[in-house]
């Protein structure tokens, strides 16, 4: 099974993309973020054609979160599901999930922050706790578990180009860094990391400064696998093809295969 998971910043700008990296990739899964529509204006019709079932958590200009996938998702749920519908930190469409082929397949777009001193940076901590509470109640270590997206956190200095420069900022700082450890201390495994251990293997590049072409980014979207699914990992990797494309996503498109 080949899982694939991209932050597209914007569906609606950029389906067509989506459906040539699917063509070119034959991916099995794939994990979609910063969708920026509605569940009602969802191309579903443009990916069914291509052979793509579509579980989505949209939501207008911000955010949103979708699982394509060849194989009929089951049990899907939306939002951080051990909190009430209307608890603050599910009015924004961060988390939808579904089971793919026996595997638990989620796909997350957690919080930027903005800045370590912006009003938004508590709301990015308490997603991240509440996301471990949520595993916790609805997961085991031992089962068949990958979560995949944009976490908004660089995990260590190599997988930025400047950890010199940076020093405690966002989406580096050590409170950051520790928030998304705790959530990887419920038995989480980087995929990417059991296969490529190098530094200047980057997810993400700002647009501003022509980043990407300067070499310039960061590893901030990741496919995490529950041990029992990461001993099956044969291969991941990141596909930086679409970020050279038209028009692209400021993010590219991470992957991993399981034997399964």
């Amino acid at each position: 099974m080949k899982i694939a998971t991209w932050n597209v910043n914007s569906i609606r700008v950029r389906a067509e993309q989506v459906l040539k990296w699917l063509e070119r990739s034959d991916a099995d899964v794939l994990c979609l973020q910063e969708l920026k529509t509605p569940d009602e204006e969802f191309p579903y019709d443009l990916f069914g054609e291509a052979g793509y079932f579509a579980a989505v958590a949209g939501q207008r200009t911000y955010n949103g979160v979708a699982i394509l996938s060849k194989e009929e998702p089951k049990d899907i749920s939306r939002g951080l599901s051990h909190l009430p519908s209307d608890h603050p930190l599910n009015e924004q469409r961060r988390i939808v999930a579904a089971t793919i082929g026996g595997v638990r397949i989620l796909s997350a777009y957690m919080p930027n922050g903005e800045s370590l001193e912006s009003e938004k940076f508590p709301f990015k901590m308490e997603f991240f706790r509440e996301f471990r509470n949520y595993l916790d109640k609805n997961h085991e270590p031992d089962e068949g578990l990958c979560i995949c997206g944009d976490f908004n956190v660089a995990r260590e200095a190599i997988d930025l180009y400047n950890p010199e420069e940076r020093g405690e900022s966002i989406l580096v700082s050590s409170k950051e860094r520790r928030a998304l450890e705790e959530v990887l201390d419920f038995g989480l495994t980087d995929a990417f990391r059991l296969h490529n251990k190098e530094q200047g293997r980057y997810s993400w590049w700002d647009y501003r400064g022509g980043m990407y072409w300067k070499g310039k980014g960061m590893r901030i979207d990741y496919l995490f696998a529950t041990r029992p699914l990461a001993k099956l990992c044969a291969a991941s990797d990141i596909d930086e093809s679409p970020r050279r494309w038209k028009r692209p996503s400021d993010h590219t498109v991470v992957w991993a295969e399981f034997d399964i």
